[in-house]
């Protein structure tokens, strides 16, 4: 149990640390031009060792953004692109013969970066697919006989075409669990998209980008996320919201009882606490408030949750359901 001069001094902490998130903004806005809300939940994946599913309409800046990130911070960026002939093998490496030395040697794969952008994982086999995500939860790889821990920070955010379904495989509901995160990238309005015409108009070479922030920068950020103080109150307030998913009757959400096929697994209630806590992290704070779940709430738990045909039928999407828990279940 933490006193208040523990959160003081944790507060204290966290002002000084978590400077070097204002610096990354920074040095992005050099280069992208809004898009603020997938730059915040890039820093929140960053903070709590997780990883984001992005889905948008090509052309948004979401390869720019990830690559720009890596170069902020003087990190290793890899980018897969996954199409429908891709093998395991050209995602983790393999074993090939070396004539000199007459023996098999490994040879390392794109996986072993700081930073993979794996683009459109819906056009690869489920076997590809599966590669991938083994990293992602492991955070190793095996070739061969020798097994690879892969270095830290560990950050792979995916993304899917919501437009193009022909020659897709689409990612299955356990697969997709294990994203931290699935973030909807809009469009820019009006005045970004001029902002973005000029400048690719203008300029015939993109600005550098220098390395700003180090990796013991980042790590020290990600063991103070973790010391964030919880309070068992917002704690229960987030299972509740876990469980209104699976149980809406008992929360009086009885409408919602035939919309939903299956509710949040619990790693919805681990990710919500730990995006919670990068969260207030971000915002400079040592504790976490109910704003911070409702923050983040539908960006966890919008791909956790399954729909039934009925709510199919009545255009009832996760967004309308997880709006409707937010207003519903009582705040501390």
């Amino acid at each position: 149990m933490q006193t208040g001069e523990d959160i003081r001094i944790l507060n204290e902490k966290i002002q000084q640390a978590a400077s070097f998130i204002d610096t990354i903004k920074n040095t992005l806005s050099k280069v992208i031009v809004g898009q603020q809300e997938m730059i915040d939940r890039l820093v929140i994946a960053l903070l709590s060792n997780g990883h984001i599913l992005l889905e948008g309409v090509p052309g948004l800046a979401k390869t720019l953004t990830i690559k720009s990130m890596a170069q902020a911070i003087q990190a290793k960026f890899s980018r897969i692109q996954f199409t429908p002939d891709l093998l395991p093998a050209d995602v983790t490496g393999t074993m090939i013969y070396n004539q000199q030395r007459n023996e098999f040697v490994v040879r390392k794969g794109p996986i072993f970066a700081n930073f993979i952008l794996a683009d459109e994982i819906n056009r690869a086999p489920a076997k590809v697919q599966s590669a991938l995500l083994e990293a992602m939860q492991e955070k190793q790889v095996t070739i061969g006989d020798h097994t690879f821990a892969l270095q830290e920070p560990f950050l792979v955010l995916a993304t899917q075409n919501p437009l193009e379904q022909e020659g897709t495989y689409p990612l299955p509901e356990a697969q997709v669990d294990r994203f931290m995160m699935k973030v909807i990238v809009g469009y820019p309005d009006k005045n970004e998209e001029l902002l973005i015409m000029r400048s690719q108009v203008q300029e015939l070479q993109p600005p550098v980008i220098n390395p700003v922030v180090s990796i013991d920068e980042v790590n020290l950020g990600k063991y103070l996320t973790r010391q964030v103080y919880i309070d068992e109150k917002i704690e229960k307030y987030i299972v509740d919201i876990v469980f209104a998913t699976r149980y809406p009757d008992q929360y009086n959400l009885f409408k919602l009882k035939n919309s939903i096929s299956y509710g949040a697994s619990p790693r919805a209630s681990i990710n919500l606490a730990l995006a919670a806590k990068a969260n207030a992290f971000m915002h400079k704070r040592g504790f976490v408030v109910p704003d911070d779940i409702k923050t983040v709430c539908k960006d966890v738990m919008r791909h956790r949750i399954g729909l039934t045909y009925e709510a199919e039928a009545e255009n009832i999407n996760t967004e309308s359901i997880l709006g409707e828990i937010l207003r519903t279940v009582n705040v501390p």
